[in-house]
């Protein structure tokens, strides 16, 4: 299955969004996390109340961690300087896309358009679009075969497969004309009380499970 079927997925949720560009990876939280990573942030933060792969990014990533209150609805952002990324996984709106923004949609067996696993990171400049691109394919640019580059920059394999991003293009149809779940703010637990978030400080942590 050619590769082509992901660019063509791409453009098809790019348009149903209202955003110039999409860039397809295997889900979500890898999208936000290319994102923070590709503005070189300092920090995320995040409502008390989302999916917990979101926080553990900062883990990841070694970076601050901020809570906050928050009774978001669709969408929230993460950082507060540079361009805006926004946390959309559960959003399913037609041209809801915010201009001048990074936008992560999940396609998770949960969502409403659901591929099992997936998403995508709405933009809205060429250049974004060609960078993102290649942090999702191994830092090479997806349409040369890898050892015909000399790649410069590093990357993550974080890329949609043809397989998932044909089972998309087959089920967008239905989930355009399906009206789609209204997530609520306490569909998630308060994460910040959890006690993987609350280690003490100066103890080893594989101590700390009782």
């Amino acid at each position: 299955m050619s590769f082509e079927v992901i660019k063509n997925f791409e453009n098809k949720i790019a348009e149903f969004f209202g955003a110039p560009y999409a860039v397809a990876v295997d889900c979500c939280t890898h999208g936000i996390e290319l994102c923070l990573l590709y503005q070189n942030l300092s920090y995320i933060s995040v409502p008390k109340r989302t999916y917990i792969s979101i926080p553990f990014l900062a883990n990841k990533l070694k970076i601050d961690l901020h809570w906050r209150d928050e009774e978001w609805l669709d969408y929230y952002v993460v950082n507060h300087h540079f361009k805006p990324i926004y946390d959309a996984a559960v959003l399913w709106k037609r041209n809801s896309y915010i201009p001048g923004s990074f936008m992560c949609i999940s396609f998770q067996f949960q969502k409403h358009l659901s591929l099992g696993r997936g998403g995508i990171i709405l933009c809205d400049t060429k250049e974004d679009y060609n960078n993102l691109k290649k942090m999702v394919y191994d830092g090479r640019h997806p349409d040369i075969p890898w050892r015909e580059q000399d790649i410069k920059t590093f990357g993550y394999h974080y890329y949609m497969t043809p397989e998932t991003a044909q089972q998309g293009i087959n089920k967008l149809p239905e989930a355009i004309e399906t009206a789609p779940r209204q997530w609520v703010v306490t569909d998630w637990p308060d994460l910040s009380k959890m006690k993987v978030f609350n280690k003490i400080e100066g103890i080893n942590p594989y101590l700390q499970t009782r």
